[in-house]
């Protein structure tokens, strides 16, 4: 199992990390495709090729065919709309606010998935790019799709985890030389 491996890839140093890794996808009370959505759009969206490389198979073998393409273009669609509403909002100049984006997304208003599956990955991928914009966005549309504040949790959560585990094994390959 891929898990296991990276797992087993983390340092001691950080531990905790690997405990977590460990608790947030092994005993996730998330549904299956939830689960390995967010996982595979945390994985991309780390830019870790190790984490990406270890969680993807098992990912590919817990998805069906449009959910593994669905979390893929999660990915995709919130890099960029991440970095446009992020700088949109951080600009002091409120004036772009009133500017049409004019940057397609269609695949947010069919993602060929349940669309609070999407959303719950587009929210985990917003953390870990770090889109207030999206985040309460994403967060508003599954509170009125009737997800609570748990299970949103658990899907930051796995971007926390997941992107702080790529962060940790790309810095020890690097040191490594």
């Amino acid at each position: 199992m891929a898990l296991n491996e990276l797992k087993a890839a983390v340092p001691d140093y950080a531990k905790d990390l690997k405990l977590n890794l460990g608790s947030v996808i092994g005993n996730s009370e998330l549904p299956q495709q939830q689960l390995w959505g967010t996982v595979l759009a945390c994985a991309i969206a780390s830019r870790s090729p190790r984490v990406l490389k270890e969680l993807e198979p098992e990912a590919r073998e817990n998805l069906k065919p449009e959910a593994y393409t669905a979390a893929k273009s999660a990915a995709a669609v919130m890099a960029m709309n991440n970095v446009y509403y992020r700088t949109r909002h951080l600009l002091s100049d409120a004036e772009y606010g009133n500017l049409r984006a004019g940057l397609r997304m269609n695949v947010i208003g069919n993602p060929g998935v349940d669309k609070a599956d999407f959303e719950l990955w587009s929210l985990a991928v917003s953390a870990i790019n770090g889109c207030g914009m999206c985040l309460d966005s994403h967060e508003q549309v599954l509170r009125k799709a009737g997800l609570d504040r748990e299970t949103i949790q658990e899907a930051f959560k796995i971007a926390a985890v997941i992107q702080a585990v790529g962060a940790t094994l790309d810095a020890e390959e690097v040191l490594a030389g």
